[in-house]
């Protein structure tokens, strides 16, 4: 008969840095410096989303696709338009012209500028020029011309784009347009490769925890 001893339990192997079964130390969360990590880091990314889609809007686009924009200067077209709005024309054949549309034209008088009202009459001759007589949604009184538009197209505002010219008009005072014009992209720059290069300090906990789990094994275990 042969009588089966148990086996000897083999001594456990002290962890380095710690005595025999002690657990891993799990280092402190700290969810409040995470959240502000990750609030800063989203934060960022929107501001230069934004950024980049303004200036694909309001300087790329007009050369590359058939639109126009415009800042407003002053409260006549308000509150549909109000100072530093942006609106954005698209063509639209001088036949095609309707009262109660809102256009940007040239105004046959003094400098000739450029302004954006509403058109209150339009008058259509037999050899097809059309004259329209304006007027802006905050004045009292017609405008004091009758405009003849010129050539084939005229241009009817689509969209207005909120506040937006106060922030071009602001950029282009001369210390903001050399903070944002160099001194922005090169900051941008410097963030985006430190952000590729440095390696995530979440990932470099994760991985130091699982390391010392695997190397630690509580009282009693076997293989």
């Amino acid at each position: 008969m042969t009588a089966v001893l148990p086996a000897p339990r083999t001594a456990q192997a002290p962890s380095a840095g710690g005595p025999a079964g002690a657990r891993p130390v799990r280092r402190r969360r700290r969810p409040v410096r995470a959240l502000l990590r990750f609030t800063g880091r989203w934060t960022v990314r929107m501001l230069v989303c934004t950024a980049v889609l303004s200036f694909l809007g309001l300087a790329v686009g007009p050369r590359v696709a058939d639109y126009r924009t415009m800042t407003m200067l002053t409260g006549s077209m308000a509150p549909t338009i109000d100072p530093g709005d942006v609106v954005v024309s698209t063509p639209l054949d001088v036949e095609d012209v309707e009262v109660g549309m809102v256009i940007t034209y040239h105004i046959p008088i003094d400098d000739h500028r450029v302004v954006t009202h509403r058109v209150i009459e339009v008058d259509r001759t037999a050899d097809g020029t059309v004259a329209v007589r304006t007027q802006g949604d905050a004045n009292d009184a017609p405008d004091p011309w009758t405009a003849v538009l010129s050539g084939d197209t005229a241009y009817q505002v689509q969209a207005v784009v909120p506040e937006i010219g106060n922030v071009i008009t602001l950029l282009r005072e001369s210390v903001l347009s050399t903070l944002f014009v160099q001194l922005l992209p090169i900051g941008l720059g410097v963030w985006m490769l430190l952000a590729i290069w440095r390696p995530g300090r979440e990932v470099d906990d994760a991985d130091t925890h699982t390391a010392t789990a695997a190397r630690t094994e509580p009282p009693g275990a076997t293989r």
